[in-house]
């Protein structure tokens, strides 16, 4: 496998049992329950239509770059600063596991059920040029009520479900906690085209350029997002709150629901918006 150089914090959620809303602190230990020669072994020796079944493990720091999961069952396990740079994960589940702090450079999640699962700053490009083309794939993926703190611009996320995903920020200011954290995701050029961001929590994300062509975005949460040059064509906007979002250059052409959303009369720019 190559070698990918990380620098991972020591410090973040002790005691994992499945994903909680807010992770308690303390350190993780070092030593994975199953070595990566061992995961390796098992995935290349899974017959056709066989699921490999690594559920319910504690799998951290593991370098687990390029392999091919074969649609494991990878359920409420902890993968703490794990590598998955360029692995196949189409498919898996991954309900209810912990990804803070792995690496996801040009991982494939498309269609991976990631129910409950946490995604705290995980590393998502190779380089500090944060080229799009690094961005890990979501598509069609089930991602309702993941909790998230990353920048994950230019993922894709077409036709995935993320119905009451939360976005929201760890901390309202950052470092008020033991860890500081970003005062916003960072969303840029993400594809939400035919997704499904029903009640999803998105306040405060950059989302800058994002396409939200079609989308079910009905009850979503965007206050004091970054919407600028966004394409809403089509979707479902519906009960979605505004409030202090920023519309600069966003299209609002073709709208459904429009009439019912929350906060326009508070948004920002939303005259230099397309309707």
């Amino acid at each position: 496998m190559r070698q990918t150089v990380v620098i991972v914090a020591l410090f973040g959620a002790a005691g994992f049992a499945g994903a909680s809303a807010e992770p308690a602190t303390g350190p993780v230990p070092m030593h994975a329950e199953v070595s990566a020669y061992t995961i390796t072994a098992l995935l290349h020796k899974a017959k056709p239509g066989e699921r490999p079944n690594l559920s319910g493990k504690f799998l951290v720091y593991l370098d687990l770059a390029d392999l091919d999961f074969k649609g494991a069952n990878l359920a409420r396990s902890d993968f703490y600063g794990t590598d998955f740079t360029d692995a196949n994960l189409s498919g898996v589940d991954l309900s209810h596991t912990r990804l803070d702090r792995s690496v996801l450079i040009r991982s494939n999640l498309s269609g991976a059920n990631l129910t409950g699962a946490t995604i705290l700053r995980p590393t998502i490009y190779s380089d500090l040029s944060s080229k799009t083309s690094d961005a890990p794939r979501f598509s069609g993926a089930n991602l309702s009520k993941v909790r998230v703190q990353a920048e994950l611009s230019g993922s894709d996320f077409r036709g995935a479900d993320l119905t009451e995903a939360n976005f929201a920020p760890l901390e309202w200011r950052s470092g008020e906690g033991t860890l500081a954290t970003a005062y916003r995701n960072i969303l840029k050029y993400c594809d939400f085209s035919g997704a499904r961001l029903h009640a999803a929590n998105m306040q405060r994300s950059v989302l800058w350029f994002a396409k939200f062509t079609g989308a079910d975005l009905t009850g979503a949460d965007f206050t004091d997002a970054d919407l600028s040059r966004a394409d809403f064509a089509g979707a479902d906007v519906s009960g979605a709150n505004f409030s202090q979002a920023n519309l600069d250059g966003a299209s609002l052409i073709g709208v459904k629901g429009l009439h019912e959303a929350i906060g326009l009369d508070q948004s920002i720019n939303l005259d230099r918006a397309t309707r």
